[in-house]
């Protein structure tokens, strides 16, 4: 199971009995105004990356933000992602919070020297003496024409890194609340924010404090036959994808959202599948040595006697990269229509 720190560990409004109150936002907007309201209430906020000042970033997340709080604190970095990360730790490591954006996940790699060798084992090799509290914003994901530079979905790397956490909100509420938390956590976390995503999902923000404790999936929806544990864009084909199953076969069919990749929620991932018996495991990510592997891996270890059928996945294939083609892009793209045909196969067992 899953550990949740005290400081995190806040009770997460329902979303549906406040949608009157809350205000409607995109998950772009949901950022912007967390990150707007963090730095508002907390002077150590710093944040840096390429573009994000007077830009305000390649897709606008951060606009505004050079102008209320200044280039002391919203930093134009050089194109340089290692010394975007390398800076950043430097800040953690002397009093400030840092939040820096890498601008891609795709252009990420020269960093991951400083992410994994550094910032990920600095409280392991201080002997609990510092610890590197640290955001990594990052837009990864395909669907958006980008092709083999700009469509990325590699977050599996840092999974396996001891010392990092990472997310992956799939809705402005999650947004908001994961973010916070984020902020707040002693130790390094990536924050992944589909590119896809930006504009086209809206959805009730809570106003005022809202946190959502790293490390706890969410249940989209409950059923009893099959368990969907899936995160990010992949949230959304999959709601799609089981109304559709469950409209033409009567299927009930439970929907998880993992929102934290690292650390991982076991425990609602075994209660589902022990309560269904039946698993898919959803990521637009390569399939081999994926989130969706390890998740399948937990569930045949713990919850084997519980299955009624093999655990399958849908994800990528594993090809070097996402074509620019718009017919060979959607090919490679995991969608609704994919996701339904597993569904299917799995319903028929």
């Amino acid at each position: 199971m899953a550990q949740v720190s005290e400081r995190t560990a806040l009770a997460e409004p329902d979303l549906e009995n406040e949608s009157t109150s809350s205000p409607e936002k995109s998950l772009l907007e949901a950022i912007h105004d967390t990150l707007r309201d963090a730095m508002a209430a907390d002077d150590r906020i710093v944040m840096l990356g390429e573009d994000i000042g007077r830009r305000g970033g390649v897709f606008r997340v951060t606009a505004g933000l050079l102008e209320e709080f200044g280039a002391e604190r919203v930093i134009d970095t050089p194109l340089a992602e290692s010394e975007i990360i390398g800076s950043a730790i430097g800040m953690a490591l002397n009093g400030l919070l840092p939040i820096a954006e890498i601008q891609f996940l795709d252009f990420i790699h020269s960093a991951l020297d400083q992410i994994m060798s550094e910032a990920a084992r600095i409280r392991y090799r201080s002997n609990n003496d510092f610890s590197c509290p640290l955001v990594i914003r990052v837009p990864f994901g395909g669907g958006v024409h980008g092709a083999l530079y700009h469509s990325q979905s590699i977050e599996a790397i840092f999974v396996h890194t001891p010392g990092l956490k990472v997310v992956a909100p799939s809705t402005p509420a999650d947004a908001k609340g994961l973010l916070r938390s984020a902020i707040r956590d002693e130790d390094p976390v990536l924050f992944l924010e589909h590119k896809k995503m930006y504009r086209a999902i809206k959805g009730p923000v809570p106003n005022g404090d809202h946190d959502v404790p790293l490390g706890q999936a969410r249940i989209v929806q409950e059923g009893s036959d099959i368990s969907i544990i899936t995160y990010g864009m992949m949230v959304h084909e999959a709601a799609t994808a089981a109304k559709s199953a469950t409209a033409d076969t009567g299927a009930s069919i439970e929907l998880i959202d993992l929102r934290s990749l690292k650390p991982l929620d076991e425990q609602a991932i075994l209660e589902s599948v022990k309560k269904t018996g039946k698993a898919l495991v959803v990521t637009e990510a390569n399939r081999l040595c994926s989130v969706a592997s390890e998740v399948a891996a937990t569930i045949a270890e713990q919850a084997f006697p519980y299955l009624d059928a093999p655990v399958m996945r849908v994800a990528a294939p594993d090809v070097p990269a996402m074509p620019f083609s718009p017919p060979l892009e959607h090919a490679f793209m995991i969608d609704a229509g994919k996701i339904g045909a597993a569904l299917r196969t799995l319903i028929a067992y």
